[in-house]
């Protein structure tokens, strides 16, 4: 017999962001996922980012009552969410929840993650419990973590820790208060992928919001998904992301931006990692040409 689960005294609206690219089959068994979900008043907006796989025409026949909204291209992480993020403040939600697409949340986590942000008003965003989908039995990530902004080191947390603990909350699965989103702005759209999360905590709690985790809110994570079997690409994309986070949150970056790169290069020669050392180098090359638009992004 299973454990009842109470609800909240209020049901807010929630509009659940899902973002999409090239990966239809990960998103249908996200979808799946969601229909099972036992809260109320929640509204699922997919958007496409400019897949080639048809994606929109698999995901809008399997879930024609599902909101989906193509980006137009792969303008990234960031730029894609912020769609769904703007489309849910213009119709009035109270929360957006951010779900990678390779997921399968359980039942109960939207009331779970619900119930604790309707706990503390100054909850900015909240956090769920990640665990390995190819492994349900062992946390990935217990909400979010720390990073170190001086050697930009990041660790994710694999068991309970209190919620003024965390600098930041993986995106993977993330509600937060549109209220938040309207006083610090959206995720900065000049992160194409990965780090934009990690800004983003560090910016709500520069603005005083404090950061959570639900405990009760269980999410299978297959990780990656968006990067599936492209490790080189990963290494490239976090190299980049890496510098122009610490470029923005770093006290003194011109010491801290060295001091990850070595730390970095030094991994990756030490494994024997050749091919690596390659990507990160890229992503340096890339991080230096690239024009970087470092305003905040706001409504």
């Amino acid at each position: 017999m299973g454990v009842a689960i109470s609800m909240p005294e209020r049901f807010p609206r929630v509009a659940c962001v899902v973002l999409n690219w090239n990966g239809w089959q990960d998103t249908l068994a996200c979808l799946e996922g969601l229909s099972r979900v036992c809260y109320p008043a929640f509204t699922t907006i997919v958007i496409d980012n400019g897949s080639t796989d048809d994606s929109p025409s698999k995901i809008s026949a399997a879930y024609p009552q599902v909101i989906l909204i193509e980006s137009g291209g792969n303008i990234g992480f960031a730029a894609g969410n912020n769609i769904g993020i703007r489309r849910a403040i213009e119709d009035g939600f109270e929360y957006v929840w951010l779900l990678n697409n390779d997921t399968i949340p359980e039942k109960e986590s939207l009331t779970e993650l619900v119930r604790k942000a309707e706990s503390d008003q100054r909850l900015g965003a909240v956090g769920s419990i990640l665990h390995y989908e190819s492994d349900p039995d062992h946390i990935q990530a217990w909400g979010g973590g720390k990073v170190s902004s001086v050697f930009g080191y990041a660790t994710h947390a694999v068991a309970a820790k209190p919620d003024a603990w965390f600098d930041y909350l993986t995106a993977a699965s993330l509600l937060v208060r549109t209220e938040a989103f309207q006083e610090v702005g959206l995720l900065d759209e000049s992160f194409f992928l990965y780090w934009e999360d990690t800004e983003f905590g560090f910016r709500l709690r520069r603005y005083n919001w404090r950061l959570g985790v639900a405990s009760g809110a269980r999410v299978l994570h297959k990780e990656s998904g968006s990067t599936s079997g492209a490790g080189g690409a990963r290494a490239r994309y976090f190299t980049t992301s890496g510098i122009l986070f610490l470029s923005k949150v770093a006290k003194s970056p011109w010491i801290s931006i060295p001091i990850f790169l070595l730390l970095r290069i030094g991994k990756s020669i030490v494994s024997g990692q050749w091919k690596k050392l390659g990507y990160i180098l890229q992503g340096i090359e890339h991080s230096i040409v690239r024009r970087e638009n470092c305003s905040r992004i706001r409504l």
